[in-house]
Formats: C-alpha cells, structure tokens, sequence
C-alpha cells in the first residue's frame, strides 16, 4: 500500500463526518428560502452565501482527494459523477443538483450507520428522498407560468406519487429543471420499491418456511398403521362369517 494510498484512506476517514454535518447544513440553508419565501431579504442573501460557501468546501474535498489519489486518470473515472454533480449546478437551471451531492454524502454515512439494519436504511433514505426532492421541485416550479406545484405540502404530495409511481396526474412539474427533479425521483423509485417489494416477499417466505410443519410419519409408524389396518379387515372379516353361512330353512306353510 503505497504511501499516498494511505493518506487518501486517513483524509477520507476525518473528512467524513464533517462533509455529513455540512451535507445537513447545506440541505437546511437551501431548504428555509423556499418553505419561507416571505424571509427577510439579508437571511436570504445569508443562506445563499452558506450555500456557496459549502458547495466551495464539496470542491476543495474533491480537489484534495484528487491530490492525494495515487492514479488521477483513474479516480476521476471512478469519481465522474461526483465532478459532473459538481460542475453542473454552476447553471443556474440545474441549482438542484447540488442536493444530489449532499444526498450521496448522506446516504454514504447512513450505509455505515446502519448496516446490518436495511430497513432502517431504506426508510429513511425514501423519506429524505422524497422531503429533499419535494424542495427542489418547489424551488424549480414556483411562480412559473402554467405551474401547479406552489407549496410545500403539494410538492410533497407529488413527491410521494411520483416515487411510488401511482402517477395520479393531478400535479406534475413543467419546467425543464422540475422535470429533471421528476426523472431522478421516477429512477429512485424503482429501485426503492424493488427492494422494498424484494425485502417483503422474502420475509414472507421466511415466515411461511419458519412455521409449523406437519409432523413427518416415520416407517415404523407406517408399519404400525398397516398392522392396524389388517387387524382391523380380519375382524370385519370374522363378523361377517355368520352371514355367508347356510340359510335357515323356512317353515312349511300350513
């Protein structure tokens, strides 16, 4: 194990749960804007600037990560979707997927913290999913022309429908960054609720095969029955011997 090797392994083990904390971090400033629009503008100004100020943070991890990487060209193959999620939301159409970033870290953690447990883990990365995609299509729908989604618990609802792919039609996003939000939920939610539905049955299974069984017969069991089976045709077969004999010869008829 090379020495660079190490220092990426030790960087990344006490990085870890200060890019959680700022992941949460990044998710409440980003989120108090759009659950309260009436903010005073200079908290607005605020939380944008955290905003940034984190993001910036996500890059330099990045960028140190990069350093001490042992074949660059090999961990920027290995890494691209962490570069493309953090270049592209330089766009501000595309300011959504910063939350996507903050949820890899999330779920990176929680798949540590809850190993072992995978329902726990899979509840709760469906409910953050879903309160996290509910804000980004919120942000991305309200105040646009022809657009139905104009609070939270509406995005939530649509969140909701769109993961579970019940797709009532009643809200749907119409602009190009919603419906990117929308994209993201529906590919989620696939492969969420194939697991949940996988998890379901195979407990199902587990159930019925930990059940009561019926009580195998064994062969000297089958022989005993067989012997009472015999036993019992000899005697219908000596109570009905008197039947088969001769028959009383009837009185002559005066």
């Amino acid at each position: 194990m090379t020495t660079k090797h190490s220092r990426l392994q030790q960087w990344e083990r006490t990085a870890a749960p200060y890019l959680t904390a700022m992941s949460v971090l990044f998710i409440a400033v980003y989120a108090v804007p759009i659950l309260w629009p009436g903010i005073d503008p200079v908290w607005g100004r605020i939380c944008d600037g955290a905003g940034l100020l984190i993001w910036a943070l996500f890059g330099a991890d990045y960028v140190t990560r990069f350093s001490l990487a042992d074949g660059r060209r090999r961990f920027v193959r290995a890494h691209w979707f962490d570069l493309l999620v953090l270049l592209l939301p330089a766009l501000r159409p595309l300011r959504a997927l910063r939350l996507v970033f903050a949820l890899k870290v999330l779920n990176q953690r929680a798949e540590s913290w809850t190993r072992g447990r995978l329902a726990v883990y899979v509840g709760g990365a469906t409910v953050l999913l879903v309160a996290v995609a509910a804000l980004a299509v919120l942000d991305a729908e309200r105040g646009q022309p022809g657009a139905a989604i104009d609070s939270y618990p509406e995005a939530l609802w649509w969140g909701v429908v769109t993961i579970t792919t019940v797709g009532y039609g009643d809200l749907a996003p119409v602009t190009m960054e919603g419906r990117l939000v929308a994209v993201a939920m529906m590919i989620g939610g696939i492969g969420l609720l194939g697991f949940v539905t996988g998890s379901v049955t195979s407990w199902i299974v587990d159930r019925v095969a930990a059940g009561p069984k019926p009580e195998e017969i064994t062969r000297e069991q089958l022989t005993e029955l067989l012997d009472e089976m015999r036993s019992l045709r000899n005697e219908i077969a000596e109570l009905r011997k008197p039947m088969r004999g001769p028959e009383v010869s009837r009185a002559p008829e005066g």
